[in-house]
């Protein structure tokens, strides 16, 4: 037993779910250990249907309740969202907490967050959950007082649950205001990235997989600023926030990268919601680097989880690139290996895979620009300034007439500086 650490014990119903129940079910003990619990046992059940009434049969409640007894749990977590009524059964049946999978991902959420915008979300897709469970939250107090029926004689567990009702949905109409105040300055944000014409590149996949590792690699190499790193750790939901960086690589085209929330099966449907200002950033980019770990066993299903969200999101029609994170701790070594022109088998702290990658993007982002030459006169400086930061340099070559340019330039660019176009280019 881990001294301070509280003690779960997690249940699952299977409710013909063959491989996925068991992916499931290691996922919400992974899912505990992030909240810091340890999990001291697990109890599953076979059915057609859920219990209405209990989620589980009444002979597995009363097992249930054995087990948490004899193993000493703290808390008793389910692997799928429960009713108010269910919610409110079940702990007066176990006579222990109860909390199910949605409310152990909000309490993961709400410990990570860091950001004004992050915790805001957070607790905006936790009010929406916990609004329609208040009856089970308030169990000891839902009997009436008798009386005549008007409001003042109502016994004085409704009168809480109103009341506290009541405040909720005022605390959850204040912050979706200050949430709408934020998204505008983050729209604001996104349309001055827009207008720069730099392409825009976003990190998806499921928590874990090692999103923020490659952007800091891409960060170390490209920014060298320790300051424009990510948080990193092995562990669900790391990263909350979404980050983005400019990419610069030398003989390279430039583009934006973002780092944004991972996904996971099961994500609550309020999360996505209340995060979608914040995933905008992957709606609308140019391309996605969805990054995979090759090396669990069960990544197959985590990209399916991903396509799901991208779906839901409406993210799903963009172009993408799947990388094969950690392929050298499955017998590939460390130098990566390209298939196609959208995938890719690496290591993310391996110098060549992340080059490779590159390469990669470079070839999925071509279709924007095209190879110039360009005479610019010397008066005109801030041009040839703005290109050598927002294209790739071939030569230059400073003539007696002015500065001349062989270079690889965003489309948009290109028809912004035709004036400045050698007569081989009209």
């Amino acid at each position: 037993m881990v001294i301070g650490m509280e003690r779960a014990l997690i249940v699952g119903v299977n409710l013909n779910q063959g491989d996925n129940f068991e992916l499931s079910m290691k996922e919400l003990a992974s899912l505990a250990e992030a909240c810091d619990m340890e999990v001291v046992g697990q109890a599953e059940q076979n059915m057609e249907n859920v219990n209405t009434a209990t989620y589980i049969g009444s002979g597995k409640v009363e097992e249930v309740r054995e087990a948490a007894e004899y193993l000493e749990a703290d808390i008793v977590i389910f692997d799928n969202a429960l009713s108010p009524i269910q919610l409110r059964n079940l702990q007066d049946a176990l006579g222990k907490p109860v909390m199910d999978r949605t409310t152990l991902i909000l309490e993961i959420f709400s410990s990570r967050a860091k950001t004004k915008e992050a915790k805001l979300q957070v607790e905006v897709a936790r009010l929406q959950y916990m609004l329609p469970r208040l009856v089970g939250l308030h169990e000891a107090l839902s009997r009436q007082g008798g009386g005549s029926g008007s409001m003042s004689n109502k016994g004085a567990g409704e009168k809480k649950i109103e009341l506290d009702r009541r405040r909720l949905e005022q605390r959850l109409t204040s912050m979706k205001r200050e949430l709408e105040e934020i998204a505008g300055e983050r729209e604001v944000q996104r349309k001055k990235r827009a207008q720069s014409g730099i392409p825009r590149v976003a990190l998806v996949g499921y928590t874990n997989a090692g999103k923020s590792t490659i952007m800091n690699m891409l960060v170390n190499t490209y920014i060298g600023d320790e300051e424009k790193r990510v948080f990193e750790k092995d562990m669900l939901f790391a990263t909350l926030d979404t980050t983005v960086r400019r990419i610069a690589p030398p003989d390279r085209n430039p583009f934006l990268l973002s780092d944004t929330v991972g996904f996971i099966s099961k994500l609550p449907h309020n999360l996505i919601k209340a995060f979608r200002s914040t995933l905008e950033e992957v709606r609308e980019a140019d391309l996605l680097l969805q990054i995979i770990d090759y090396s669990d066993e069960n990544h197959t299903e985590y990209m399916k989880v991903t396509q799901d969200t991208l779906h839901e999101l409406g993210a799903d029609h963009i172009p993408m690139i799947y990388v094969f994170n950690k392929a050298d701790l499955c017998g590939m070594g460390h130098l990566a290996m390209i298939q196609g022109d959208d995938k890719i088998f690496m290591s993310a702290k391996a110098p060549d895979g992340i080059d490779a990658l590159l390469n990669l993007i470079a070839g999925k982002l071509a279709g924007g620009y095209r190879d110039c030459e360009l005479l610019i006169p010397y008066k005109r400086g801030d041009v040839v300034s703005y290109l050598n930061d927002n294209a790739v340099i071939y030569e230059m070559d400073y003539r007696e007439d002015g500065v001349y340019l062989s270079a690889n330039l965003k489309i948009s660019d290109a028809g912004k500086y035709e004036e400045f176009m050698c007569e081989t280019e009209k």
